[in-house]
């Protein structure tokens, strides 16, 4: 299972890649015949990866709403951030997202590109209505590139948050 679009690969993370992304990226790396440019996994970074395997464990059956996405660059072979969903789709259908780029790879289009792939992908599973997306105040390049993605403003508190619903056809 992967989503392609015309420059991107996204790839979800097995259990077994999970672990190796935070023990052994060596290993990851000639696993998936790639080149990882991706955050540090360390600190904060480090605890969230480490909680969600242990979530993916537990829950096998919605591995793809819980694992993180690589989102590796087609022709360089090269990891350069992530993207996932945040929870499962809630009773509403409504499933948030989350993502990261590695800062040597921004304002290449490359993360409105993941986004929308992640969309079309999320779509088409039935469970999925709505995607919702938080922003900090000042992040105006994420809020630009979820504007790109058709993603509306919805209200705003301490953060932003941004929606995009399902077309139906």
């Amino acid at each position: 299972m992967k989503i392609e679009t015309e420059r991107l690969i996204l790839l979800p993370l097995t259990i077994p890649q999970l672990e190796l992304w935070t023990t052994d990226i060596p290993t990851l790396e000639n696993e998936l015949q790639c080149s990882y440019k991706g955050d540090s996994m360390e600190g904060f970074w480090l605890d969230i990866v480490k909680n969600q395997i242990e979530i993916c464990k537990k829950d096998l059956e919605n591995i793809l709403f819980r694992t993180f996405w690589f989102i590796i660059l087609k022709h360089e072979r090269t990891i350069i951030g992530t993207i996932d969903f945040k929870n499962l789709p809630n009773e509403s259908g409504e499933a948030e997202i989350g993502y990261g780029l590695s800062p040597d790879y921004g304002k290449k289009g490359y993360m409105t590109e993941a986004v929308n792939g992640f969309k079309e992908w999320a779509f088409q599973q039935p469970t999925v209505q709505s995607l919702l997306a938080e922003t900090e105040k000042d992040n105006l390049a994420s809020q630009n590139i979820l504007k790109r993605c058709n993603f509306q403003l919805t209200h705003c508190n301490e953060t932003l948050w941004w929606r995009v619903k399902k077309q139906n056809r």
